[in-house]
């Protein structure tokens, strides 16, 4: 086994121990911020996931999808930010 191998999986393992930890923060957050907080998080976990997954495959298709995931997480980060601070979305 080469080192970059057993770097990738060490990262894999640590990033779903993190991701664990997130989820347990998404669904008994005491309040709405750290919720949203949370799922920002696991935006940046599963992007992050998928940039180590495109290292290890050697395929451009994962750099792609992390490009979308890391949109639509900071798209719904600031709605659901805007949510919480105005009580309406679209104004």
């Amino acid at each position: 086994m080469s080192v970059l191998s057993v770097a990738i999986t060490v990262t894999l393992v640590l990033y779903v121990l993190a991701g664990a930890v997130a989820m347990r923060r998404l669904f008994g957050g005491p309040r709405a911020q750290d919720r949203v907080l949370a799922l920002d998080f696991v935006f940046v976990l599963a992007m992050l996931a998928l940039l180590v997954l495109a290292i290890r495959y050697d395929s451009s298709m994962y750099f792609e999808a992390a490009l979308l995931m890391a949109l639509f997480g900071f798209v719904s980060s600031a709605a659901l930010a805007k949510f919480l601070l105005r009580g309406e979305v679209i104004e």
